[in-house]
């Protein structure tokens, strides 16, 4: 597994058992860089400690804060997709590289991670 799928991987087993994601950002809001395809990506994190060395890396005066799984699910998540973000997950490095994922593919993943049924599709009638 590359390191990337395994920060995502990692991303995902620590956010269903801590029920917690993590963010950096400063008065201005948080950081959203741009890919090589021109699409940005929100980036969070599954513990402090990932998002303060991200921060670190950033510099400036970014600060590190945290949300509950719920909320993050039920309120970024939506808003990112009504943006058009992609979701960054466990960047690391001293470039601070990783994999991105549209809402979808982190909701599925999620689901996944948390055990729980993902919906099917919806009964047809007749």
């Amino acid at each position: 597994m590359s390191q990337s799928g395994a920060q995502a991987a990692a991303f995902f087993r620590d956010v269903a058992r801590e029920r917690t994601v993590w963010f950096v950002r400063d008065d201005a809001g948080s950081p959203a860089p741009m890919d090589s395809s021109g699409r940005r990506s929100a980036p969070f994190w599954s513990t402090a400690a990932r998002a303060k060395r991200a921060a670190e890396l950033w510099g400036g005066n970014l600060r590190v804060e945290s949300l509950t799984l719920d909320y993050w699910r039920n309120v970024d998540l939506p808003d990112l997709a009504d943006e058009q973000l992609l979701v960054g997950i466990n960047w690391s490095g001293p470039r601070l590289v990783g994999w991105s994922f549209t809402v979808p593919e982190v909701i599925n993943r999620l689901t996944h991670a948390l055990g729980e049924c993902s919906p099917g599709p919806a009964p047809t009638s007749g």
